[in-house]
């Protein structure tokens, strides 16, 4: 568990399903979880000594569900997704829809990506300056935690050539219509500092893979 931005958590949790780690985060002013697995060493408890229990969990997108009703059963949070991904939840996961342009928990603003999959999201953090990335932009490297931005592996994309267009076009939209500095991913360790460079570069570069499979 580490503090990267100011009132912003991050952590790495190996992930049950796909077997590697990924990023979860926590916004400590407001009770805010994003994309969040339990931490192995803190625990549930590690939240209930905090200034604010968890009020809200975020998802980037459907498929970051991850161990939200932990969260949920234990503090009594909500936990909010992009409506066109609801669908996922049929097995009584008590999931509310937000729609692009939404002012969310914590100050977020639901913002399009949309590409890899219609509800994959941006959540931007304006007080933090920093901008919650799902699937679309992931990080490689060992253990992809501080390697060059990129996107998954073709393997991973329903139409490859269709789908980087659309993230490219997406990230530089992004860029154009919003403020940001740092970029806190869903696959990788956040980028602090020079997030919003780092996003520019891979756009100007026609967009690359992160990581093989």
């Amino acid at each position: 568990m580490r503090e990267v931005l100011p009132g912003v958590f991050h952590w790495t949790t190996p992930h049950p399903k796909i077997r590697v780690e990924v990023s979860s985060y926590w916004l400590e002013e407001s009770g805010v979880l994003f994309d969040p697995l339990v931490p192995v060493e803190e625990g549930l408890e590690w939240f209930a000594a905090r200034s604010t229990p968890p009020t809200a969990v975020l998802l980037s997108n459907r498929h970051h569900y991850r161990e939200s009703a932990r969260f949920a059963e234990r503090y009594g949070c909500s936990v909010y997704c992009n409506r066109l991904g609801l669908h996922e939840f049929s097995h009584g996961q008590a999931v509310e829809g937000f729609d692009i342009g939404d002012r969310l928990p914590g100050g977020a603003v639901a913002c399009e990506l949309d590409a890899i999959c219609h509800d994959d999201t941006a959540l931007l953090l304006p007080e933090k300056a920093a901008v919650v990335l799902a699937d679309g932009v992931v990080r490689g490297g060992p253990h992809g935690q501080d390697g060059a931005l990129g996107f998954v592996p073709d393997s991973l994309m329903d139409d490859p050539p269709v789908t980087k267009r659309g993230l490219l076009a997406a990230c530089a939209r992004l860029l154009a219509e919003h403020d940001f500095v740092h970029l806190l991913l869903a696959h990788g360790g956040p980028v602090i500092g020079d997030g919003r460079e780092q996003l520019q570069e891979l756009v100007d570069s026609g967009g690359r893979t992160a990581f093989e499979m």
